[in-house]
């Protein structure tokens, strides 16, 4: 099958198209033939292995010290069941489906547990933006329920609001009932807007840190803010939750963490679990929240997807077409 590796960490120029071998699928795996992948913010941090911050070392062990362990990219996919193994029973073959796990869904075959963070693909959505929702969504609702440890009336402020992540997390934060304001750059205001937000602050012209209003809670959906500058408009026992980490936020976290009022919080989402994954489907087609697409790439075309994420303008997901091997 045809699969993007990735042998070396590096610029989007290291990733290569490969005929690897298919495959082997055990007893309680499906095997999904991928129609549509994806390329997140966290695709690429794997690729370059930056924004691990402290962590560096061991996500390197886990991951890879010289090169990365698993070569194959991706972590969002949607297509169709090729096969299932013995012990599994929830799918059958040509059942469509979505889900995320990490690495080897930037291919065209791809094994997954039964158990993990798959299910079958919400009505009403094409293949391509199915394979946008896994990543930002369950990273969302996890920072959002387990860290902001979100409540109807809350004040939320989401920075990096047209992201992967932000995107959901608007849509998701209006959906547990707190006021919502969004930050974002000046192209993506409607876009922000039209997700539900009930403010939205372009941060190229205005500095929230500045402002008169209090929140709850601040989510930094792409680790551009500062506690220590933040925390004048956070609440009494307000919480700054950052989803992605440096050295500084975990030191501020492990500081406040030992004192009452303020709090910096540092957090992980797995993104393996299947009851998310079934939340999020229902809220989809339920109308609660939708995908958003930006754009999609030919597989051929994935060095082209992993710059233009790289620059960090991109407006919800990125979809990757892929012709499955058959």
């Amino acid at each position: 099958m045809l699969a993007v590796s990735c042998r070396r960490y590096g610029a989007p120029d290291v990733l290569k198209i490969e005929e690897v071998a298919r495959p082997t699928l055990k007893a309680d795996e499906v095997l999904v033939r991928v129609r549509a992948s994806s390329v997140t913010s966290g695709d690429v941090r794997m690729r370059a292995f930056t924004g691990a911050g402290i962590f560096w070392l061991p996500m390197r062990l886990l991951f890879g010290v010289l090169r990365p362990r698993n070569p194959i990219t991706g972590m969002e996919f949607a297509g169709t069941i090729a096969a299932v193994g013995k012990g599994a029973t929830g799918f059958r073959v040509g059942d469509a489906v979505f889900g995320m796990k990490i690495g080897g869904a930037n291919a065209e075959l791809l094994a997954v547990r039964e158990a993990g963070a798959i299910a079958a693909k919400p009505d009403g959505l094409t293949l391509e933006e199915a394979a946008v929702v896994p990543f930002g969504a369950l990273s969302a609702l996890a920072f959002l329920r387990d860290f902001v440890q979100i409540k109807p009336g809350q004040k939320i402020l989401i920075h990096g609001a047209n992201g992967a992540v932000g995107v959901f997390a608007v849509q998701l934060a209006k959906h547990f009932g707190a006021h919502v304001t969004g930050v974002c750059s000046t192209a993506n205001l409607d876009l922000v807007t039209s997700l539900g937000a009930d403010q939205v602050i372009d941060y190229s012209k205005t500095d929230f840190t500045r402002g008169p209003d209090v929140y709850d809670a601040i989510l930094d959906t792409v680790g551009s803010t500062s506690f220590s500058r933040s925390k004048r408009v956070l609440a009494p026992y307000g919480r700054h939750v950052f989803v992605v980490q440096t050295l500084t936020q975990l030191l501020q976290a492990l500081w406040t963490s030992l004192r009452r009022g303020k709090r910096a919080i540092v957090g992980f989402s797995s993104g393996d679990s299947k009851e998310d994954l079934l939340l999020i489907k229902g809220l989809i087609e339920t109308g609660r929240i939708r995908p958003m697409l930006d754009r999609t790439y030919r597989l051929p075309d994935i060095i082209d997807a992993h710059r233009y994420v790289d620059t960090g303008r991109k407006r919800g997901g990125v979809a990757i077409s892929i012709g499955a091997a058959p």
